[in-house]
């Protein structure tokens, strides 16, 4: 007698639903990463433009706004951002957290921190 094998219709359910549960959580995640590097790209255009070497604070503001409008950047304001200089370069960084609802009262948390100083981690 030869026994069978393969997989179960069950199995094949479970396999599906854990396919649709990372799917729907990679849908959630990767938004919030591509927004991310959209910020760190425009704060080291920002951290190279001469135009802002001596800006005051007001005016990197009002220069990330134009910039974050063009890449539609809503995570972080004008207002959330932190502005210093070291050794005479501009460093722009903003620390925010982003909230993806999954189901019910389930949902997923991630913080960022963006920054143009050297020692930031990339």
């Amino acid at each position: 007698m030869h026994k069978q094998k393969g997989a179960t219709l069950i199995g094949m359910l479970f396999v599906g639903i854990l396919i649709v549960f990372a799917a729907i959580v990679v849908m959630k995640i990767v938004p919030a990463y591509i927004e991310y590097y959209s910020i760190k790209k425009v704060f080291s255009a920002m951290a190279a433009d001469p135009a802002l070497k001596d800006a005051t604070p007001a005016d990197v503001r009002l220069s990330y706004a134009r910039r974050s409008g063009i890449d539609n950047i809503t995570a972080v304001t004008p207002d959330d951002l932190d502005i210093a200089r070291e050794g005479g370069t501009l460093v722009v960084s903003a620390k925010y957290r982003v909230e993806k609802p999954l189901f019910g009262n389930v949902g997923l948390y991630m913080d960022f921190a963006a920054s143009t100083a050297p020692d930031a981690a990339q």
